[in-house]
């Protein structure tokens, strides 16, 4: 078993409690057009929760609720038990809730510690920034999640692909988020990227925080998380704890399941090639 696997099934509990972010029966409508309908989803500490779906299928529209970008036309979201509409992405933060975008919102041109404090800043009495402290507190908070930087002056544009998603990550934690939404963040990733990334949402949820992966990738969704909601077309297609899902069914939903068999059918009705081994012969 993979280190990564190995740390799934050492944590793969029910980490109970109430949900720190709950949405009841969500809905999301632009006119006449339903970007969501009937969406339940709880967020737990210890707990990855996965968002699966296809373009289109509500998955950008969920964040954006939660992060204070758009605001439900149905339904509840209750924060620690209160009923809440987010005015704005600040107050999604303040009461919480880090989301990292997939384009990461990093200055590539800054560096790893700059870009950790970017807006937030330790200064002095006379406002010059306490450099040396935030250099410090950078390399720490990037060791807790197993990376190391030798040189934390190195533009960030510099770093990998997964190194850069552990720094916002890292960023997110330490300035307080108890749940953090991660959009799609391997999706520009190579294999081993991707891994380093994966690790990296384990070791968020070892941390107790609540973890939302937003994803088109069961594979990497199956390795990490706790439960899985697929959505299409603005509605739940899935909902199920890891115990009660395979891989291969997660796969088949994510595929298609029925529609793709469907439509192989009506391939092989169409396709008449007579190089084609299982054509039909006149």
């Amino acid at each position: 078993m993979s280190d990564l696997g190995a740390a799934l099934e050492d944590k793969t509990v029910d980490a109970g409690g109430a949900p720190i972010v709950e949405l009841i029966d969500i809905g999301k409508s632009y006119g006449n057009v339903h970007a969501l309908r009937g969406v339940d989803l709880a967020v737990r500490a210890g707990e990855v929760t996965c968002v699966l779906g296809d373009n289109g299928a509500g998955k950008s529209t969920l964040i954006k609720i939660m992060a204070g970008l758009h605001d439900y036309t149905s339904g509840r979201m209750l924060v620690e038990g209160a009923q809440t509409h987010f005015r704005s992405p600040r107050e999604s933060l303040e009461a919480g809730i880090a989301t990292v975008y997939q384009d990461l919102a990093l200055a590539p041109l800054m560096s790893v510690w700059r870009n950790f404090f970017l807006g937030k800043e330790i200064r002095g009495a006379l406002g010059l920034m306490k450099t040396d402290e935030m250099k410090r507190i950078t390399g720490d908070e990037l060791s807790k999640m197993g990376i190391v930087i030798p040189d934390l002056d190195r533009p960030v544009g510099a770093l990998s692909g997964g190194q850069k998603q552990c720094v916002a990550i890292a960023r997110a934690i330490y300035f307080g988020a108890k749940v953090i939404i991660l959009d799609e963040p391997t999706a520009a990733l190579g294999v081993k990227q991707s891994g380093v990334v994966l690790k990296y949402i384990v070791k968020a949820r070892d941390a107790g925080l609540g973890v939302v992966f937003i994803t088109h990738n069961p594979h990497h969704a199956y390795l990490v998380g706790n439960r899985f909601l697929v959505l299409k077309l603005g509605g739940v297609a899935l909902d199920k704890q890891r115990a009660d899902l395979t891989l291969d069914e997660l796969t088949a939903q994510m595929a298609g399941g029925q529609e793709l068999e469907e439509l192989s059918h009506e391939l092989r009705e169409l396709d008449t090639d007579p190089r084609r081994p299982d054509a039909d012969r006149a």
